[in-house]
């Protein structure tokens, strides 16, 4: 069994987070720019067995496509075609930055550290990807 990436998607930075090889944890891993993201995921990848990678698809609350959809898209093909080994796959990221955020206030982690937005992108990661799982498992 291998691992399941989540990416968070966004026009500056991309959150990615992985589970563990038994994919009982999801854990943040890192932000990345969009010009260093594929320099990360070849390095991850080289490493370590994933079997599928989850792409958060941003739509909006009444399920419509949001403005930067077909960048996902774009970006979601482009993982496809340079890791054909490795399954590809949109799943629904409504509400994950809000979740993120409230998330990282309820830690107690000081102002300026929840300034950072690179937090904020791994953390949704993560809820992507454990989002998945649990529809996965049928949770």
């Amino acid at each position: 069994m291998g691992r399941i990436l989540a990416i968070d998607f966004g026009t500056k930075r991309i959150g990615i987070a992985t589970t563990d090889p038994s994919q009982l944890i999801a854990r943040a891993l890192v932000t990345t720019s969009q010009t260093e993201v594929w320099n990360v995921l070849d390095d991850f990848l080289a490493g370590e067995d994933v079997e599928t990678i989850v792409v958060g698809e941003p739509l909006r609350e009444d399920g419509s496509k949001s403005k930067i959809h077909h960048l996902v898209v774009g970006f979601a093909r482009k993982l496809a075609n340079r890791y054909p080994q490795v399954s590809v796959v949109l799943f629904d990221e409504r509400y994950t930055s809000k979740e993120a955020e409230h998330i990282i206030r309820q830690s107690g982690v000081g102002q300026k550290k929840r300034r950072e937005k690179g937090i904020i992108d791994k953390i949704s990661a993560a809820l992507i990807l454990e989002s998945y799982m649990k529809e996965k498992k049928g949770w």
